[in-house]
């Protein structure tokens, strides 16, 4: 996808519907594009228990459909900082037992399901995750913290500079046990990345939103056409790309689909006006 932004639809930030900080707006059935959930936690939708049976874990194997990914590009002004690619999501995912034999500590690995955030983990030996799991961070199984959903390894998504492996499972470590008001991060992915990576950008108010929008996440929704959203924190831009991966491919197609139709009528009203 590149290192340069290429001259594509352009959606602000500051002009996109926003909606109630749980994440949803009773009175709103409109589509919600690049939302901040300021206050929310995605995680707090996990399944409650850890405990998953081999029936369940192959129902999640058979329901995952990878062609539901988009394509997904973040840049900091013209440095591309993450970056999700058709190649990425061709290598597929594994059960976690093939994942197990290919971990090493310090690696982030990634468990996804059809129509649930990703869960994002530090892999920190002897067959156990750090990761944060309903506001509160913890040490799991591998095979326990998946919760039945397949997995990959995920240290390239983004394009920092990672700490030494020993240092990532020692920032998980030493987290583990913080909980509610003492968490610093708003979901797994965020907290993972800080382990892995060390950049305050991954905690919450880490950047300073001063009006400015130097993020951009550039979404690949066919071969030949791709749309750009704007943020002012990557914060706020992980919580978006999230809820993507969330509702799915199709879904946000479809959304970005009515908002621009939305949009061009309202353009066209105030033309003729």
């Amino acid at each position: 996808m590149g290192n340069q932004v290429d001259k594509l639809t352009h959606l602000s930030y500051a002009e996109v519907p926003t909606a109630d900080p749980n994440g949803f707006d009773p009175e709103d059935d409109c589509p919600r594009i690049g939302v901040s959930y300021i206050f929310s936690n995605d995680d707090d939708d996990q399944d409650d228990s850890l405990e998953r049976t081999d029936r369940e874990a192959n129902e999640e194997d058979n329901q995952y459909d990878m062609g539901n990914e988009l394509e997904c590009a973040v840049y900091y002004r013209e440095e591309c900082v993450y970056e999700r690619s058709l190649k990425l999501i061709e290598l597929g995912t594994q059960s976690p037992e093939n994942l197990l034999n290919k971990c090493k500590p310090g690696d982030l690995v990634e468990f996804v399901a059809n129509g649930q955030y990703p869960q994002w983990a530090v892999y920190v030996g002897d067959f156990q995750v750090v990761h944060l799991y309903r506001a509160e961070v913890i040490t799991s199984f591998l095979t326990d913290a998946c919760q039945g959903k397949r997995g990959r390894i995920v240290n390239d998504l983004y394009k920092f500079r990672p700490l030494n492996a020993d240092v990532v499972v020692q920032n998980a470590m030493e987290q583990v046990g913080a909980k509610d008001r003492e968490l610093n991060w708003r979901n797994s992915e965020g907290f993972a990345a800080w382990c892995k990576f060390g950049k305050r950008e991954f905690k919450i108010g880490g950047e300073i939103r001063i009006g400015k929008q130097p993020y951009r996440m550039k979404l690949q929704l066919s071969e030949k056409k791709s749309h750009v959203l704007e943020f002012q924190s990557l914060e706020d831009l992980i919580l978006e790309k999230r809820r993507n991966d969330q509702i799915g491919r199709a879904a946000v197609v479809q959304e970005l689909s009515n908002h621009l139709n939305c949009t061009d009528g309202v353009k066209n009203e105030q033309d003729c006006n």
